[in-house]
């Protein structure tokens, strides 16, 4: 938060109504909030969440730990019931509304973002592209076959709210578009990562209930083609999908990014009606505006009041205000419940040297280490010097390797296609956990530096080029 907007948060403050404990309570509450609306905030719980979880799972809490992943939650109505562990909730259950708000993101960075742009679009998308192929070639070098080749797919993904978080520390040192190229390839590298899930990690698939899921799929397009724009029919018919995709073998989650793709993009309103509109609105709050008098007694003000809130959500289209609304959530609540339940590897130090020289270890390791390294950054340099791609303004070809760097951090989707890759082997899943980890903490600090140095070197828009 910049200091102008930390000064416009305290006037706003001091023009608030207030219960007669308010003030009091603000000195505690004020910079609490004032943290939370930090961009690095959600990196920083992430980070401790897993920090938390290897402390849990090397101490002497570990059975309690492990007890608690395990615990049975269901749900029955009549005759049908569906139960699971607390850890299968928050992976199949949980993670769909990370999943709903990555389809947002793409799908708005489709029709006006980064990616609507081709020539803008190109670097990322290729960028994204050569951080997929080269660490899972990578992963398969190191582990040509056997069980261990199904983690192939586990370098491939980047986290994108870890490797934001490590470059909003260094906002300062670098250039916006920097930051810009690392959102639209972090977006880009999710779409991979949602397709590779699609295609190669679901289980035997049960027809029928693919066959529901498609039925569902076409009345969300169907609802989105009439104009219908209310957010919680959506939302139910999505519940459905999940439970239907839940049972055909295709991941549940899943259900998240086509639910986004249908959500609507266009509003109610058009901008200039809605302004007249507001404007008149305006005015007649003033005018049934009477000093002293609470407007929980003024029918009047209230209907304006609703009116105005009604015109608001009409403006604004649903895809923005559930993108807005959904962020938070999944950035304070479903990420870092997803690392507290997936980060916690058992770490045997006595053979801490033979668990990363293990092969899945390595390969996963490395693929995210190397491989994203050589795959953005090598790729990259390729398609600017054959004229594929621009290098964005300001941008130099280094500030590229560092964000390449970061790109190997890839904590939660990592994790998440190891537990599908592995999932009914424990020991190599605790591997590729290791190789995870370890990686990603190696990437976030080299990647750290090494931007951080490049930083201190005046960037000019005359630099841009490699």
């Amino acid at each position: 938060m910049s200091s102008h907007e930390s000064e416009q948060f305290v006037q706003d403050r001091e023009r608030l109504i207030r219960a007669p404990w308010e003030k009091g309570f603000d000195r505690i509450l004020t910079p609490f909030e004032q943290f939370v609306k930090q961009e690095t905030t959600s990196g920083l719980i992430l980070m401790a969440t897993a920090l938390l979880a290897l402390v849990l799972a090397n101490s002497a809490l570990a059975i309690h730990y492990q007890h608690l992943l395990h615990v049975p939650v269901g749900i029955a109505f009549g005759g049908w019931e569906l139960e699971k562990s607390l850890h299968h909730w928050v992976n199949d259950g949980l993670m769909t509304l990370f999943f709903f708000v990555v389809g947002l993101e793409l799908k708005r960075e489709i029709m006006v973002g980064e990616l609507a742009n081709p020539r803008q679009a190109a670097l990322p998308i290729i960028a994204a592209i050569g951080g997929m192929v080269i660490p899972a070639l990578v992963f398969v070098a190191i582990s040509p076959q056997g069980d261990a080749l199904r983690g192939w797919g586990i370098p491939m993904a980047t986290d994108i709210a870890f490797a934001l978080g490590v470059i909003a520390l260094l906002a300062s040192r670098v250039p916006k578009a920097l930051i810009t190229f690392l959102v639209a390839l972090a977006i880009v590298d999710d779409l991979g990562a949602v397709v590779v899930i699609a295609l190669f990690y679901t289980e035997q698939l049960a027809w029928q209930f693919l066959v529901a899921g498609a039925v569902l799929t076409g009345l969300l397009v169907a609802l989105n083609m009439i104009g219908v724009r209310r957010p919680l029919i959506y939302f139910m018919i999505g519940t459905l999908l999940w439970l239907a995709l839940l049972k055909s073998g295709v991941h549940a989650t899943l259900a998240g990014v086509i639910t986004a793709f249908t959500i609507p993009a266009l509003p109610r309103f058009e901008p200039c009606s809605f302004s007249q509109r507001m404007r008149e609105m305006l005015d007649r709050f003033d005018a049934s505006h009477k000093p002293g008098e609470s407007i929980l007694r003024n029918e009047q003000m209230s209907a304006v009041v609703q009116t105005l809130e009604n015109g608001i959500h009409g403006v604004e289209t649903p895809l923005q205000r559930l993108e807005h609304s959904m962020h938070m959530p999944v950035a304070f609540l479903v990420l870092p419940l997803f690392a507290l339940f997936n980060a916690g590897v058992a770490i045997d130090f006595g053979n801490l040297g033979e668990a990363l020289s293990h092969r899945v270890t390595l390969g996963v390791g490395l693929g995210l280490l190397v491989g994203k390294f050589i795959g953005i950054a090598g790729v990259s340099w390729l398609a600017i010097r054959l004229g594929l791609a621009d290098l964005p303004k300001g941008v130099r070809i280094g500030h590229i390797g560092g964000a390449a760097l970061l790109g190997g951090i890839g904590f939660t989707m990592s994790i998440f296609i190891a537990e599908l890759a592995f999932a009914h082997q424990p020991e190599m899943i605790l591997q590729a956990k290791l190789g995870i980890l370890s990686a990603s903490l190696l990437a976030g600090v080299i990647g750290y530096l090494w931007i951080y140095r490049l930083g201190s070197e005046p960037v000019s828009p005359e630099r841009g080029a490699p």
